[in-house]
């Protein structure tokens, strides 16, 4: 069961990563092509050689169009893409100044129940995502410049959200059985460097 969570949860975190990797791409195109083209209408060019200025205005240089669209709805997709691989190896952001001072079962117990709680949160997280996803199909929105149903980008989230979910229980339950049992399910739950 441990192996195939995790490789679930690096293919996860592969995706995210090469959709993000697409979504810089993308950015720096748009940003590049917004640049040349403010270049072509400046006063500067235009001053240095007109017929420059007209001939990068006419290659069509500009931002890709509906940019912003595309990187709102991959970055969504990317952050639940990524939650997996985190929530496995227990790498989410912790504040431990206090607790360094406990004992470590008092320790094991803070960690369990706070897996847990985190657990439940990415479940709830779903499950709105799940009734947004609905409320989208149902009236129909589509994004403003390229016009694709915006239910699409929740679609592609939730199915990066259940597989959060499924590594959150699987976390949850495992720290749960560490805790009663002592036994090691987590391998890879180890301190972070501070």
């Amino acid at each position: 069961m441990q192996n195939m969570v995790e490789r679930t949860a690096r293919y996860m975190a592969i995706l995210g990563g090469i959709v993000l990797t697409l979504l810089v791409l993308l950015t720096t195109i748009s940003v590049l092509g917004r640049g040349l083209n403010t270049f072509g209408h400046s006063d500067f060019l235009n001053a240095l050689s007109e017929s420059a200025a007209q001939a990068l205005i006419a290659t069509g240089v500009g931002p890709v169009n509906g940019d912003f669209e595309l990187v709102e709805a991959g970055v969504a997709f990317a952050i639940f893409s990524f939650l997996p691989i985190c929530q496995l190896y227990g790498a989410h952001a912790t504040v431990d100044v206090f607790t360094n001072i406990l004992p470590p079962k008092a320790n094991k117990v803070i960690v369990t129940f706070w897996e847990v709680v985190l657990s439940l949160v990415i479940l709830l997280i779903t499950w709105r995502l799940f009734v947004g996803l609905q409320g989208k199909m149902d009236n129909g929105e589509t994004t403003f410049l390229l016009q694709f149903p915006v239910w699409w980008a929740y679609g592609l989230s939730l199915i990066a959200a259940l597989i959060a979910s499924l590594v959150a229980v699987y976390c949850a339950v495992a720290q749960v059985i560490e805790l009663v049992t002592g036994r090691l399910i987590l391998p890879h739950r180890g301190e972070a460097a501070h």
